[in-house]
């Protein structure tokens, strides 16, 4: 009855406003060996009556203006002009993590980059929320306790119905009103809401678009995944991280009723010095390597286990 009653009001929130977006501070610490190194960043938690999106705002921001500036190269290739990107902010969100609910069932999908790969990963599982008592004010609103273990971790919410969507930040969801605080119980993840308004109809994203006779595509294509299929996907690149690499430099051309491999892309270095496949795989292997050392405290530890 509880579940009925917040999808009901839910749906008539929405029905007066169509989109409303809160913001979040989220301070995290990539490196557990380094707790006094905290990062931060804002991120966005947009909910309209389909569902709810939670990314970065910089990314957010930063990916709406090159999608805009790169599909108006219709425009400028038909009157013989050249496209330019200057004057595109530099600020690089973080948190490259992408999170979808779609109502009302809140099938939750995380969009993970692991690479060149972009996996949309199918969340099997949901929150066990623990409410307590105890409350507490958390900017305008006064909030309630909730407990539960979700991912590898502990987490403790605070939630206010004066928000009445059973919604928060990442995948969390399914208290009887907003999440305006979320942290871990070690404090390496900390989101607390910090801003929030209504704004009209969300513009539908379009990742594609027909220039003349060809078709421009935004983004990486996304590979749809279980929890269990990332996870694998995760070991093997950790694995062998240069696999996409060499699959990319060395290809089978047909030729002369045989096969023969050629290599097709070449790199340099940051003074121009061209690199041979060895030092190349050298170089992703190392880097793979600094990555797990420095960003070892994910949100979500149980996907990342190797």
């Amino acid at each position: 009855m509880k579940k009925l009653f917040a999808v009901l009001v839910l749906c008539s929130t929405m029905a007066t406003a169509q989109v409303h977006r809160f913001v979040y501070e989220y301070k995290y610490i990539p490196n557990i060996n380094e707790k006094e190194k905290v990062m931060d960043d804002l991120m966005v938690l947009d909910i309209d009556e389909k569902g709810s999106s939670y990314e970065s705002l910089s990314k957010l921001e930063r990916d709406s203006a090159f999608r805009a500036r790169l599909f108006s190269a219709q425009k400028s290739m038909g009157s013989g002009g050249s496209l330019s990107f200057s004057g595109l902010s530099n600020k690089k969100g973080m948190v490259e993590q992408k999170v979808v609910k779609e109502y009302p069932e809140y099938k939750t999908y995380l969009f993970e980059k692991v690479d060149s790969d972009l996996y949309k990963i199918t969340e099997e599982g949901k929150q066990d929320w623990k409410i307590l008592s105890e409350t507490q004010k958390i900017g305008n609103y006064t909030a309630q306790k909730a407990t539960t273990s979700f991912g590898g971790r502990d987490w403790v919410a605070w939630f206010t119905t004066d928000l009445p969507f059973p919604d928060g930040p990442y995948k969390f969801h399914g208290l009887p009103g907003l999440i305006v605080k979320l942290e871990d119980t070690t404090g390496s993840h900390i989101m607390t809401m910090v801003a929030n308004k209504k704004m009209p109809n969300k513009e539908e994203i379009v990742n594609t678009k027909k220039v003349g006779e060809a078709t421009i595509t935004f983004g990486t294509k996304e590979i749809p995944v279980t929890v269990d299929q990332f996870k694998k996907a995760w070991k093997n690149y950790i694995k062998d991280p240069a696999k996409n690499l060499r699959e990319m430099s060395s290809r089978s051309v047909s030729g002369g009723g045989g096969y023969y491999t050629t290599n097709t892309y070449i790199m340099k270095d940051q003074n121009g010095k061209e690199l041979d496949m060895k030092e190349m795989m050298k170089r992703k292997e190392e880097s793979a390597k600094t990555m797990l050392k420095n960003n070892n405290n994910r949100i979500e530890p149980n996907l990342f286990k190797l």
